[in-house]
Formats: C-alpha cells, sequence, structure tokens
C-alpha cells in the first residue's frame, strides 16, 4: 500500500515532535541529573527510536537539513521537501511548547534562565565559543551526519534494517563533541522551536542553525555523491 503526503506529513512532525521534547527536554528537566553525556545520548536515541517508528513512511529525515540534503542528492521531490520541512517546523515548535509547558511545572524555572535547550554563540554558547567557530562546528558536524545518512541507508551499504542504530549513534557522538560549542543544532527545525519561544540571543542567532546544518547537509550529500557506487 502506497503511503500517502499526508501520512509523511504526520510521520515527519511527529518525529521531530518527539526529538525536541526529548532531545531539548533531557537538557531541560534533566541536565543536573544526567549532564551532556546523557544530554547526547537523549538526542542519539530519538533519532534512532523515531527511525524504526516511522522510517518506513518518511525516511524519517525529522531534519530540514537532511530533506534539503536528499532533494539534491535526487531522492525526493520538490512538494515533498517543502511539505517535509514544514512539517518538521511545526513538530518543533509543538515539542518546545509542551516542553515549556512542562518545565514551568518546576517553581524555579525561568525562560530567560533556564531557556528551552535552545542553541547558541558567544554569549549563547554553553562554553562561549565564538562565532565562527559555532559555524564551523555546524556545518562540519552537519557534513558528517550527512555522509552517515546517506552511506548507511544506501543499498549497498549492507545495512538494511540496522541503519537506524548507525545513524542515531552519529548524532550520538556529534552532541558528544560539539555540545560545548553550540549546544549542537544539525537541524534547523530542533533549533527553530526553542529559538520562537525563549527569543532574544537564541533568535538573533538562529540564523546559524539555519544555514550551518543545511550548507553542512549540502557538502555531506556531495561527499556523497562522489563515492556513490548506486
Amino acid at each position: 500500500m502506497k503511503v500517502t503526503l499526508s501520512q509523511k506529513f504526520i510521520a515527519e512532525l511527529f518525529g521531530t515532535f518527539v526529538l525536541v521534547l526529548m532531545g531539548c527536554g533531557s537538557a531541560v528537566l534533566a541536565g543536573t541529573h544526567v549532564g551532556f553525556l546523557g544530554i547526547a545520548f537523549a538526542f542519539g536515541l530519538s533519532v534512532l527510536a523515531m527511525a524504526y517508528a516511522i522510517g518506513h513512511i518518511s525516511g524519517c529525515h525529522i531534519n530540514p537539513a537532511i530533506t534539503i540534503s536528499m532533494l539534491a542528492t535526487g531522492k525526493i521531490s520538490g512538494k515533498e521537501t517543502v511539505v517535509y520541512i514544514i512539517a518538521q517546523i511545526i513538530g518543533a515548535i509543538a515539542g518546545a511548547g509542551i516542553l515549556y509547558l512542562i518545565a514551568q511545572g518546576k517553581g524555579d524555572y525561568s525562560l530567560a534562565a533556564n531557556g528551552l535547550g535552545q542553541n547558541g554563540v558567544g554569549e549563547g554558547s554553553p562554553d562561549k565559543y565564538a562565532l565562527g567557530s559555532g559555524m564551523i562546528a555546524e556545518i562540519v558536524f552537519t557534513a558528517i551526519f550527512l555522509l552517515v545518512i546517506h552511506g548507511s541507508t544506501s543499498k549497498n551499504a549492507g545495512t538494511g534494517s540496522f541503519a537506524g542504530i548507525a545513524i542515531g549513534l552519529s548524532l550520538t557522538l556529534i552532541h558528544i563533541v560539539g555540545i560545548p560549542v553550540t549546544g549542537v543544532s544539525v537541524n534547523p527545525a530542533r533549533s527553530i522551536g526553542p529559538a520562537l519561544f525563549v527569543g532574544g540571543e537564541a533568535l538573533s542567532s538562529l540564523w546559524v542553525f539555519i544555514v550551518g546544518p543545511i550548507v553542512g547537509g549540502l557538502i555531506g550529500g556531495g561527499i556523497w555523491k562522489l563515492m556513490d557506487r548506486e
């Protein structure tokens, strides 16, 4: 039975919702308990779980950078690209909204002080990394992530149903290294959701986490095409 575009829309919306709620939620609700390593695994496990939950429906992009890279490599149509990205942004906003509602239940929670797991550079960076460092990190990390995605889902990869594990663990690895730099985006939707609620610095630096991952995704897809045997 053919999957409809509306079903793919719902899948991408739900998957991105889960990624933001659980990934950013690990930082906001459980960060003091699990630390950066726990947060890294929360993002990776979110992608891994959704890969098996919705991968057979939409491919489980849940990330505009992935969708745009897939478009550039001829794996998805322009119409699907628009629908996917709209769904991803709506899902991310919904995830951040639910997270905010939950976080408010703690008496000393403050949106201004505690945030919603938003990304940042300069004063908004966890370890105060400058704009240039943040942009380089987002481009390079996203390129690596997309190379893993293209490679592990290739017909010649032989990974079959294990592709989701490789993708989820690669995102975990990227977060282990990158959280101190920007909080790690590698996903414009993941950054847009929290930034819209937090505002201020998170919103003013949002362009870094839109441009960087998209450029990185295109580079990753380009590198894969140079090695592609499909």
